[in-house]
């Protein structure tokens, strides 16, 4: 709870170790390309079971590396997901691709494989499938269809998939996200993981403007941009993997407290697993019914104290996104449905069950107020 009697919507878990950490890191002098950054590397990779694991500024960085480390370019199309936050779009038009959007699945709300592989064209150079809200898209499908895939694990940290294997350890460039309100923070940040050595490698030197491993300070031999980590954010990203496994067992446990806080509470409850796996817990997003008016709810759970948005805006309906991709209004009616009717609600660590329980009870009695409104 905030200082004012509020409830937050999100709060990192920052402690001691971490302040430690970074004094560390501080009193060393070195602040980028440091021992820091290849230890939080080395763990993270050693984590999710992959050869490589490459710290970057950011996990939207680390996609549009990963997109062109597996070759997509101009004129190039992507297939993904139009139910997302609007960085993994974003980064294909870095890439110089257009997104081709698709409709998603109505109960993980990840990407329809069929809808997918029945929107495959010669243009297509990869697809992009989004792991939303921490649920694991069926990313083996996909895998049959013989393009390269870049997975979007931004939200999904602690996620596994039907066969058991961590979300972004199958072996593809899959991409990490270490926003605030992420699973584990280093404040602003992101990881790429693949087992491919040449995607590595070309990561690797265009996180660094283009500087190759082997290479001299001044010596660049392609376009690079400057992605890298720094060594304070890596030392913080190493504090938190120790506490990872704590900080998803809490979310884990908070998720339960929720579903049965909300049992009478007329909303749609999102879902700990599905076909595709189990999810690594990193938001709490309810269905509102159609007759409840969203913007009331929010307005009213905010006068009580309660912070929540409304997640997330489908992407086909943004203006750069439609007028690039060409999609209209209607096309993916599940992706819209979930866009028009989602509220996430307070979650993180340190989140009490009295707590649940209030924002329970504020979010029924703003429903009532809400409906038909």
């Amino acid at each position: 709870m905030s200082a004012d009697g509020s409830i937050p919507l999100a709060r990192p878990v920052i402690g001691p170790e971490e302040e430690a950490a970074v004094l560390a890191v501080l009193r060393s002098g070195q602040l980028s390309l440091g021992p820091k950054t290849v230890e939080f590397e080395q763990r993270f990779a050693a984590r999710l079971g992959t050869k490589h694991a490459l710290a970057v500024s950011s996990g939207t960085a680390g996609l549009h590396l990963a997109l062109n480390a597996v070759g997509v370019g101009p004129g190039d199309e992507v297939i993904t997901s139009p139910f997302s936050f609007v960085a993994s779009a974003n980064a294909i038009l870095y890439a110089g691709a257009k997104p081709v959007f698709v409709d998603v699945d109505p109960v993980s709300l990840t990407i329809d494989p069929e809808a997918a592989a029945a929107a495959v064209t010669e243009r297509t150079a990869a697809f992009l499938p989004v792991d939303i809200f921490g649920m694991p898209a069926r990313v083996d499908i996909l895998e049959n269809l013989k393009l390269p895939i870049v997975q979007d694990s931004c939200e999904a940290l602690g996620a596994v998939d039907l066969e058991g294997v961590p979300v972004g350890g199958r072996g593809h460039p899959s991409v990490f996200g270490f926003y605030a309100n992420k699973q584990m923070t280093t404040g602003e940040g992101g990881m790429v993981t693949c087992n491919e050595g040449s995607i590595s490698e070309v990561i690797a030197s265009e996180r660094n403007q283009g500087r190759a491993v082997d290479m001299g300070w001044l010596d660049h031999d392609r376009l690079g941009y400057n992605y890298r980590l720094s060594e304070i954010a890596a030392a913080i990203g190493v504090v938190q993997l120790d506490r990872l496994d704590g900080m998803l067992a809490m979310r884990t446990a908070l998720a339960e407290l929720y579903a049965a806080a909300l049992e009478n509470v007329d909303v749609g409850i999102p879902a700990a697993s599905w076909e595709g796996g189990t999810r690594g817990w990193f938001v709490y997003v309810v269905t509102l019914p159609n007759h409840v008016n969203r913007d009331a709810v929010i307005l009213a759970l905010r006068a009580a104290g309660v912070d929540c948005k409304p997640y997330l805006p489908a992407l086909h309906l943004m203006g750069h996104l439609a007028e690039v991709s060409g999609s209209r209004p209607g096309e993916f009616p599940v992706a819209e449905a979930a866009g028009s009717r989602g509220l996430a609600l307070p979650f993180f660590p340190g989140l009490t069950e009295a707590e649940v329980a209030r924002v329970a009870e504020s979010l029924a009695t703003a429903m009532t107020n809400a409906s038909g409104a």
